[in-house]
């Protein structure tokens, strides 16, 4: 697995990593389910990395360069038809 942007969420995305991992690998791709069993984990990673980003200010730059890029963004993900 790879570390985490933010080195304080490292643990918890070891975690989901594993959980994702396991689930996709035992249950996802048998069929036996479609139901992300490990989206918690993912949440609290997130929520971490949110935090880790907005305390270095790069959540305004991100947030910035997704508004400029707003119209290639809509571009290349239009519906395949």
């Amino acid at each position: 697995m790879s570390a985490s942007l933010a080195p304080e969420c490292n643990e918890v995305k070891e975690k989901y990593d594993n959980c994702f991992l396991k689930w996709y690998s035992e249950k996802f791709l048998r069929g036996i389910s479609t139901n992300d069993e490990c989206k918690p984990m993912f949440d609290a990673y997130e929520k971490c990395l949110s935090k880790a980003l907005s305390e270095r200010g790069i959540d305004k730059m991100l947030a910035e360069v997704r508004q400029d890029n707003k119209e290639n963004d809509a571009e290349h993900m239009k519906p395949t038809k």
